[in-house]
């Protein structure tokens, strides 16, 4: 998946799994063998793998084999794509309140009565 951006529903259904989300963590500190990640879940190993699979389809998670170890590393475009549709979703909200504020601060001067105009 180099060339195409990962689809923004499978990310965010990859990450909606507690597990999932702490093997992202565990792997934003580095590469990882799936025994390695495997180690602290309390989970079967055909599990584990199961939760791989997912966040490798999603694009989040790359792995690769070399002789008997299958070794795990995060994919940063995935949540660079993440990030920018939460950033997009904050920038809109932020200046829909920021709407909100500046409307309500004229509609309190409008309505105190010491605040407004001699006629």
């Amino acid at each position: 998946m180099p060339n195409q951006q990962p689809s923004l529903d499978l990310v965010f259904q990859a990450l909606a799994d507690p597990t999932r989300r702490a093997v992202v963590e565990r792997l934003s500190q580095g590469p990882l063998s799936v025994s390695q990640l495997a180690a602290p879940l309390s989970m079967s190993l055909p599990a584990v793998m199961q939760h791989l699979a997912v966040l490798e389809a999603s694009g989040l998670v790359r792995s690769e084999k070399v002789g008997r170890v299958r070794t795990c590393r995060i994919e940063p475009q995935a949540l660079q794509t993440v990030e920018t549709w939460v950033a997009q979703r904050r920038a809109g909200w932020e200046r829909r309140l920021d709407r909100l504020g500046d409307f309500l601060a004229r509609t309190a001067d409008d309505s105190d009565p010491s605040r407004r105009s001699p006629r």
